[in-house]
């Protein structure tokens, strides 16, 4: 019975039970940590400021670190200075730029160690320059009522609270790190996830809250949850759905007799990229904030902040072209039809009707940009429906289409990893053993 129960399974593996204690421990530490604000804060006033912005991009990006910019934690900058510090050495890597870096794809696991180890460099500068403006900026801001955010606005504060921001986004990102390598899923992915889901009570209470204060009609709140429901289930469809192209093999002589090998399939995801193509996309908007923040009062900051306000048509474009953008970016790293062609030819495999070598290369790489630009554009629509929401029937808050998007993608991906880590559990006394003639050998006898 246990063995077609899933649950049951996960505590039958002593290797998946430790990974899954460390996800647990991990993210527990880091929500304690995000909870731990900075010194000389003004909290009542932070609290009345972010209240006033929560519809803005600030009140989005707080979401996005789990409400520890709303806070001013410790973990205010979240990890978005080492997105953005992975972003701008794939477009690099990607663009041949620094002939160093196209050496280091080459070296194998030690180059990519050696990049690796250049990304977490360039994210400590980042996160240097972001924790600096957003240190100045609170200095510079104040809440309803002329309260001011930081209590004693000196160089020292500024200076003390740089570093402190900037190490708690190299601790984030040591902790993602760990927690991929020791634990399940994708250490940055749980970490985004994790501080969503912990906004959900809150959202869903606030939606509660408005209904009953009148300002939301309670059949408004329903169809709402029934919209997000459909959007889950719509996300959760595209996020498994596949391109599936026959593939034949040609007949075999094996020992003078000839073996017809059945056909297989090679299957093209509809949604390549995942969440990261939404992840990537909102790292970028966020800078222009973060060059806004070392002036905040000046008349070009509150351009680019009015730029890029939710619910700007010129932002949803934006948002909308850097989502394709990031999932085709996305393919042409992860998917080379080339290799997959090649390789195809070597094994005796075809696609019926398409020759082998660059012709097949060509059709799927056709089919993958088609299919691809499918997912982006269903990607794409469910991102800025929260603006739509927002506009047509004052829903103040932010769990939307891109918390779904983030909170299912990763869900899946993690579930896809325990998976594979029961069948990898179930088959294992077939690795270790061989069967010969109804008994069991060890491989080294």
């Amino acid at each position: 019975m246990q063995e077609n129960n899933p649950i049951a399974n996960m505590f039958q593996s002593p290797e998946l039970k430790k990974r899954l204690l460390f996800v647990a421990i991990a993210l527990a530490v880091f929500r304690v940590a995000a909870a731990i604000p900075i010194p000389g804060i003004n909290a009542e006033a932070l609290a009345s400021f972010f209240k006033q912005h929560e519809n803005g991009m600030l009140g989005f990006l707080d979401i996005f670190s789990g409400g520890a910019l709303g806070k001013f934690s410790v973990l205010a900058l979240g990890i978005m200075p080492y997105i953005n510090a992975s972003i701008i050495m794939s477009l690099i890597r990607g663009a041949h730029v620094l002939p160093f870096l196209d050496r280091l794809s080459k070296e194998g696991e030690a180059g990519r160690r050696k990049e690796n180890q250049i990304t977490r460099v360039f994210a400590l500068v980042l996160a240097l320059l972001q924790g600096f403006g957003l240190t100045l900026a609170l200095t510079k801001m104040s809440a309803p009522g002329n309260l001011q955010l930081v209590i004693d606005p000196s160089w020292s504060f500024i200076f003390t609270t740089t570093l402190t921001l900037a190490t708690g986004t190299m601790f984030l990102m040591w902790l993602g790190e760990q927690m991929t390598e020791k634990g399940i899923g994708n250490g940055i992915s749980l970490i985004i996830f994790a501080g969503i889901v912990d906004r959900l009570p809150s959202a869903i209470n606030s939606m509660i809250r408005l209904a009953n204060a009148g300002e939301i009609e309670p059949i408004m709140v329903i169809i709402i949850g029934i919209i997000a429901l459909a959007i889950m289930g719509l996300v959760v469809w595209v996020e498994t759905a596949q391109r599936q192209i026959p593939i034949q093999y040609a007949n075999r002589s094996v020992g003078g007799k000839m073996y017809k090998v059945q056909t297989n399939y090679l299957p093209l995801k509809i949604d390549q990229s995942g969440v990261i193509a939404v992840i990537f996309a909102m790292s970028v908007l966020s800078m222009p904030l973060t060059i806004a923040q070392f002036s905040p009062e000046s008349a070009w900051s509150q351009k680019i902040i009015g730029f890029i306000g939710r619910g700007n048509l010129v932002y949803s474009l934006i948002y909308v072209a850097l989502i394709i953008f990031f999932c085709y970016f996305y393919n042409s790293m992860s998917f080379n039809p080339k290799d997959i062609a090649e390789n195809l030819k070597k094994s005796g495999g075809y696609i019926l009707g398409i020759r082998p070598g660059e012709p097949t290369r060509l059709f799927i790489e056709r089919v993958m940009n088609r299919i691809t630009l499918c997912g982006a554009l269903f990607v794409a629509a469910i991102a800025v429906l929260p603006d739509l929401l927002r506009m047509k029937f004052n829903v103040s808050f932010y769990f939307g289409g891109t918390s779904l998007l983030i909170v299912v993608g990763v869900a899946l991906d993690t579930i896809g990893q325990i998976q594979a880590h029961l069948f990898a559990h179930n088959y294992k006394p077939l690795m270790k053993g061989r069967a010969i003639k109804g008994r069991w050998f060890n491989v080294g006898e």
